[in-house]
């Protein structure tokens, strides 16, 4: 039925992960396990270590300030390129310092379909 999409996994915690591909600036794909953070509303969220070492481009004009967890935080925003079901995605990214998880956000389920299905251990992206 949905030939293009992503399967991914509930962890321990019911969390959902998928697996995408990170695009460094020389065109390497690094594949890594992310979550699905219904509560954060961009793209992709990562530790300002990972988007240097991957080359990213780092906006140095703009950053933003948004609410976490943890209370409001400032974030650097950097563009970035992900892969994710077989096609490449340039988008904005959002760097932070001390994040343990790279975060996909609630903007993708704007352009794919999110089925959860924890009884019959189903998660899909696509």
């Amino acid at each position: 039925m949905w030939q293009n999409m992503i399967f991914g996994e509930f962890n321990t915690q019911s969390e959902l992960i998928f697996e995408i591909g990170l695009v460094t600036s020389d065109g390497d794909i690094i594949p890594i396990n992310a979550l699905l953070d219904t509560g954060f509303t961009g793209w992709l969220a990562l530790d300002n270590q990972d988007a240097l070492s991957l080359g990213w481009i780092l906006n140095i004009n703009e950053q933003r300030d948004m609410q976490t967890a943890w209370g409001e935080a400032r974030f650097s925003l950097y563009e970035g390129t992900v892969l994710l079901d077989g096609e490449e995605f340039t988008i904005e990214v959002l760097g932070g310092d001390y994040l343990d998880n790279i975060l996909l956000g609630v903007r993708w389920l704007e352009t794919k379909r999110l089925v959860a299905d924890f009884t019959a251990g189903v998660l899909t992206l696509g």
